[in-house]
């Protein structure tokens, strides 16, 4: 009976009705307007892809070592030989705590790095609840503050409002005031704006006050960020072209002194030879690009190479480092 059965299986795909090759009912999908755009991130992510795509360009040689406590704590310890920037020692921490937002982020933040000679530069992110961010950041050089900053950002669910005070002198009501607000206004455009209050006295007329307005179209592979104000207008286009190339544009042109510069960068990607380059060219006849290489069975080291010229001051400068941890 069992043979009997599966001949009569068989013979029913062969005879098809057309009943059964009518298309199942499909699930209907959520309009565009049904969809939440979801929150924009921060003002100073405006431009992230593409300043993610810049290579670090470095002079000399340099070697770095890092070095695992824990989960969420490590050190570093870098060494500096070059004739151009400042070298020497330089130490530093970072701790990530434990707390989650989200599926990235995790709070409080702490890093910070010294130098033999007392020069110190720390920043301190924690977040009060899930929607707001503190932020903290100063930087002491010869035993003086060379910059301090703090800021409040709210986050809601398709929103940012952020307030950042940059060198404050309460004595004299001088400092920096700026107040950044980004709002999705669908899940691909993003529209901002941010207002600047300047006090000092090496200002003109001792206050000046600067906006911008900003705006950013996302489709995930290709973006579209601009920010257009007094001081100028800066575009940048990205495009992942492959999952090996990624490609990007950037024109900032400042009104006031009415200059305008040009750069294209790239970055390459080859996963099976460890291998990613980082590189751009520019309308002032630069030309940068940095390669890194990891080596193996080295566990965690990463040979670096930089390569800057500079066409019109006639400029050349090479950088090799080496990561350890």
């Amino acid at each position: 009976m069992g043979i009997v059965q599966a001949f009569i299986n068989k013979c029913d795909k062969l005879f098809v009705n057309t009943a059964s090759l009518e298309e199942p009912s499909c699930v209907p999908c959520f309009e565009e307007v049904d969809r939440k755009p979801g929150n924009p991130s921060s003002f100073e992510d405006l431009h992230a892809k593409i300043k993610g795509l810049y290579p670090h360009n470095f002079d000399g040689a340099y070697l770095l070592l890092k070095k695992n406590l824990s989960k969420h704590f490590n050190v570093t310890y870098k060494i500096t030989l070059s004739s151009v920037t400042p070298y020497g020692l330089k130490f530093g921490v970072n701790y990530i705590g434990t707390k989650r937002v989200g599926f990235k982020e995790k709070y409080p933040v702490i890093s910070g790095e010294i130098t033999p000679s007392g020069n110190l530069s720390a920043s301190f992110v924690h977040t009060l609840g899930c929607r707001y961010r503190f932020k903290l950041a100063t930087q002491i050089v010869g035993k003086k503050y060379r910059a301090f900053s703090s800021g409040l950002e709210y986050r809601s669910d398709d929103c940012t409002l952020a307030f950042t005070l940059a060198n404050p002198d309460f004595a004299r009501l001088h400092g920096t005031l700026v107040l950044h607000y980004l709002q999705a206004v669908t899940p691909r455009i993003t529209l901002g704006t941010e207002i600047a209050c300047l006090r000092g006295s090496l200002i003109p007329g001792g206050q000046q006050t600067l906006m911008c307005a900003a705006f950013r179209h996302s489709t995930g592979p290709t973006t579209l960020s601009a920010t257009f104000g007094e001081a100028g207008i800066h575009v940048c286009y990205h495009r992942k072209a492959s999952k090996q190339l990624q490609l990007g544009v950037e024109i900032e042109t400042n009104t006031r002194i009415h200059e305008s510069v040009g750069t294209i960068v790239y970055r390459v990607d080859i996963p099976y030879a460890d291998f990613v380059c980082r590189g751009f060219v520019n309308s002032e006849t630069s030309v940068g690009a940095v390669f890194e290489k990891r080596l193996h069975p080295i566990s965690e080291a990463t040979l670096i190479i930089s390569g800057f010229l500079n066409h019109k001051k006639q400029q050349f400068r090479v950088g090799i480092g080496l990561n350890v941890g």
